[in-house]
């Protein structure tokens, strides 16, 4: 699966404020899939998954469970 993180301004607001990580994938990924694979690389629970597709690209927004913090996935990705 082709996973690529978002570092923009708004991807680092959104890991602090809705415990949400953002990645870009390819568009014929679906959720339950995005879902499995976050769930297996970062060893999270995942609560949520939202797709956007933006510019024939697929902009997977991930929030987590409480009890997992985002911050901690984004420090290991290397996006703050």
């Amino acid at each position: 699966m082709d996973l690529k993180p978002v570092a923009t301004e708004k991807a680092v607001k959104l890991v602090d404020v809705e415990n949400t990580l953002t990645f870009e994938t390819s568009r014929n990924v679906r959720k339950p899939a995005l879902k499995k694979e976050i769930e297996m690389l970062f060893k999270v629970k995942v609560s949520s998954v939202r797709t956007l597709i933006k510019k024939n690209k697929k902009i997977a927004y991930i929030r987590l469970a409480k009890g997992y913090a985002a911050a901690d996935v984004a420090t290991k990705m290397g996006m703050i």
